[in-house]
């Protein structure tokens, strides 16, 4: 029996409402394997838990966190509750750092039965391989002087073995794709950073002959993400690069509420986090309406890290199907309620 100690944390908004019947969906798919259990911990770490305690999560929550074994995270953040600042830097992005999960994946395809906005989509399958701990987010920086002579200074920082390893993981991943690496860079623009990651780039591309490589400037590959994105494969980026891209990936797909994505620890040491991309859209909180997919694909991402690549894919194409057969929620042309949906995958599955 192969044991996985998931640290549940639903968060805020329309997380509450998807996360129950990803959750139940995990959970049909270990019984289908039988021999695949998932240990389901759940925690209250929210904007409302903030207003009840003055922090985002408890004074030890991160020793909690790494005693499982990943974290399935639902969507963060109340901007009418508590700055977005605050909520972010107090649990998302300090999960990341203090559990160095220091790549991030989002994958993008055309997925059967949703509608891309491109007026012409010849199909497309890529995935964004992003920097997730240094590069434009970086902490360093400050503010000095005021009025006039007010000035902010942002410092990116780039180190030489943070960028290799987010490059080999994308060459890694396009060694078992269409075997070709496309790295963001804008050194036309961005004279010291840029040009470096070009090198490093160029470094690492030595050592994978047999994969296509190439660059593009970020406002290009922008330009390409919506007129060929078929082209693409694996596209390796910086941390603010990446995340421009991935929303345009999302966007493309149809639905932001459809994407997913993956926060990696690639030295063993601690969790993974898997979570949607959509935000927690507290406009839309408690209407049934949330689209439910961005979560199960996430869940998908999940099974796939553990090494359940078929129940991944059985996952997807349950996902596909539902959807080709109509069953969709608001923000991609449906009238089908959240919990319809994911009820409509989990009978699906036991089939």
């Amino acid at each position: 029996m192969k044991n996985v100690s998931l640290a549940i944390i639903p968060g805020d908004g329309v997380g509450r409402e998807v996360m129950p019947g990803a959750v139940d969906v995990l959970n049909t798919i270990a019984d289908i394997h039988g021999g695949l259990s998932f240990q389901n911990t759940w925690y209250p770490y929210s904007c409302d838990y903030y207003l009840k305690h003055g922090r985002m999560m408890a004074e030890d929550g991160l020793d909690q966190l790494r005693q499982h074994d990943h974290i399935f995270l639902g969507a963060v953040g109340n901007p009418k509750l508590v700055p977005d600042h605050i909520s972010l830097w107090g649990l998302l992005i300090e999960i990341r750092r203090e559990f160095q999960q220091v790549i991030n994946v989002r994958p993008a395809k055309t997925l059967t039965g949703i509608e891309s906005p491109l007026r012409q989509n010849e199909g497309f399958d890529f995935v964004v391989v992003r920097e997730n701990s240094e590069g434009e987010y970086s902490e360093v920086g400050g503010r000095i002087h005021q009025g006039d002579d007010e000035i902010a200074i942002q410092n990116a920082i780039f180190t030489r073995k943070t960028t290799e390893r987010v490059m080999k993981y994308a060459f890694s991943l396009a060694e078992n794709r269409k075997r070709h690496v496309l790295s963001a860079t804008k050194s036309n623009g961005i004279v010291h950073s840029m040009p470096f990651w070009d090198e490093v780039f160029k470094d690492v591309g030595e050592g994978y002959p047999s994969i296509d490589q190439a660059s593009s400037h970020i406002d290009a590959l922008a330009a390409s993400l919506v007129s060929k994105p078929h082209e693409l494969d694996v596209v390796v980026a910086s941390n603010l690069f990446g995340d421009i891209l991935t929303d345009i990936g999302a966007a493309i797909m149809g639905s932001i509420g459809v994407a997913p994505a993956a926060n990696l620890n690639v030295n063993g040491k601690h969790p993974s986090m898997f979570e949607p991309v959509h935000g927690s859209a507290p406009d839309i909180e408690g209407k049934g309406i949330a689209n439910p997919i961005g979560q199960i694909w996430t869940g998908k991402m999940l099974l796939d890290h553990i090494g359940e690549h078929e129940l991944g894919t059985l996952l997807l194409n349950t996902i596909e199907g539902v959807l080709a057969d109509g069953f969709k929620t608001q923000d991609i042309g449906g009238t089908t309620s959240t919990e319809e949906v994911t009820s409509e995958i989990i009978r699906r599955l036991k089939k």
